[in-house]
């Protein structure tokens, strides 16, 4: 697919990379010649220089023959404006925008239909829901939801004293009651798809698929933390920190959270827009400070500064507070910077990674032959795996024939089958009947339809 993306900045980036991948046709445009010279020579796409709300420039990059267009810019209203011009030019064109202002928030369905945008991005607020699922789940390195919520994927290390450890995964039933399947199994550099025969070592990072109640059952067997956080410290008055409060506020919960901003309007701007909340006007990089607001005390600690090396260091020096719950936000660095380099920094959350997932999902979903079902997807084990949802459609050659029976390729595992909302984990002699929504877990990337889990 032919594909304009407006705004080459950290997220514009993210994007042209994930969807570059993806084969499609990138045309970037942005008004820094030189970012789009970088760009395009790296990624071997073509780049406009020029501003993405001019109609001429929009012709030049083939708005007129795209199938996608994404405005990513730092700012909301040329974002809209961008989408609105294309859809006059674009025959069935998309369009993405990235709308970040809480202003807008509220008026997203009404933007969306009056503006004709097929899509709208908040990384802010994506992230803000992804520390609000992980402050809920303490032993998780990252949880994906799939299946409208019935079915969970978290990523967790095992600790040493875990009964798992030294056992192959069909031992699994006598070890833990809970109905959870392990799908992936992260050993140093590897990534390993498991079968019944692998076992599991100490210090193994495993992704889990499982009801979320099964999956609180799972670690009570395993001695892994479950119990929610309590309490929560946050540095950073940022918008990610005002989607927290604002999502917090709305769900009435009983999270006790503690913002630290070091603008003083900021502060009195959270203050009085989240009275339940404790904000205090200060550097949070303070060591002192943190000790003094009583960091201790604390279940979680999230270093939500826009400098991705003074969250780095917040974190580690809060780490030495033993039994502390740490998610770190990190804008620039890719994953695998950290993938060889034991550091404590907890969870690490990356909204432009988020994004680009949420677009790649997107891409997928509006690409898809007539017959094809792809309802959701993550990218997962440091990108270097997928985790697909698919919505089962009638097909002779994976309907109804027990799993033991179908010829999958190798490195592919169903691990969640979602039947009237009742979360199947599966076994040999399970199958896949219309109007399932099965998670598929493989290293292969690419998948566009169930019907490429299949060896040919």
């Amino acid at each position: 697919m032919r594909i304009i993306i407006i705004g080459c900045g950290k997220t514009g980036l993210a994007l042209a990379e994930s969807l570059n991948k993806e084969g499609h046709d990138i045309v970037v445009i942005d008004t820094n010649a030189t970012v789009v010279r970088d760009v395009a020579s790296s990624l071997d796409v073509m780049g406009i220089n020029g501003n993405g709300v001019i109609h001429d420039v929009q012709i030049e990059a083939g708005v007129k023959s795209a199938d996608i267009l994404i405005a990513t810019t730092g700012s909301d209203e040329i974002n809209m404006l961008c989408c609105m011009i294309a859809n006059e030019e674009g025959d069935h064109l998309h369009t993405i925008a990235r709308i970040r202002d809480p202003e807008y928030d509220m008026d997203v369905k009404y933007i969306r239909e009056r503006l004709n945008i097929g899509h709208i991005i908040n990384p802010d607020k994506m992230t803000a829901q992804e520390i609000i699922h992980l402050l809920n789940f303490p032993s998780a390195l990252e949880i994906d939801t799939f299946a409208r919520g019935t079915v969970d994927m978290i990523k967790m290390k095992l600790p040493e004293n875990s009964p798992l450890c030294g056992h192959m995964l069909k031992e699994l039933p006598k070890i833990s009651s809970a109905p959870a399947l392990i799908c992936i199994i992260e050993r140093g550099s590897q990534v390993i798809i498991p079968d019944g025969d692998t076992y599991l070592l100490k210090n193994d990072m495993i992704s889990i698929v499982a009801k979320p109640l099964d999956a609180v059952q799972f670690c009570r067997d395993n001695r892994l933390e479950y119990a929610r956080a309590r309490s929560a410290m946050v540095v950073g008055g940022s918008r990610i920190t005002y989607y927290i409060a604002q999502i917090l506020k709305r769900r009435r919960s009983k999270l006790n959270l503690k913002i630290i901003e070091l603008s003083e309007d900021r502060a009195v701007q959270l203050s009085d827009e989240f009275p339940e909340a404790t904000v205090i006007h200060g550097d949070g990089s303070d060591h002192r400070l943190l000790l003094e607001e009583g960091i201790e005390a604390q279940d979680a600690f999230v270093a939500l500064t826009n400098i991705d090396e003074e969250n780095m260091i917040m974190s580690m020096l809060a780490s030495r507070i033993e039994g502390l719950r740490l998610i770190t936000k990190i804008n620039r660095m890719q994953m695998e910077d950290f993938s060889d380099i034991e550091m404590p920094l907890g969870s690490i959350v990356t909204p432009k990674k988020i994004t680009s997932e949420e677009v790649v999902r997107y891409v997928r979903s509006f690409e898809r032959s007539i017959g094809s079902n792809m309802e959701n997807l993550f990218m997962v084990a440091d990108d270097r795996a997928e985790a697909c949802e698919f919505l089962v459609k009638d097909d002779e050659r994976i309907v109804d024939i027990p799993l033991q029976n179908l010829h999958v390729k190798k490195n592919v595992i169903v691990a969640a089958i979602v039947r009237n909302n009742s979360v199947i984990s599966p076994h040999g002699s399970d199958v896949m009947k219309v109007n399932d929504r099965v998670v598929i877990i493989t290293t292969n990337s690419g998948l566009h339809d169930l019907r490429d889990i299949l060896a040919r």
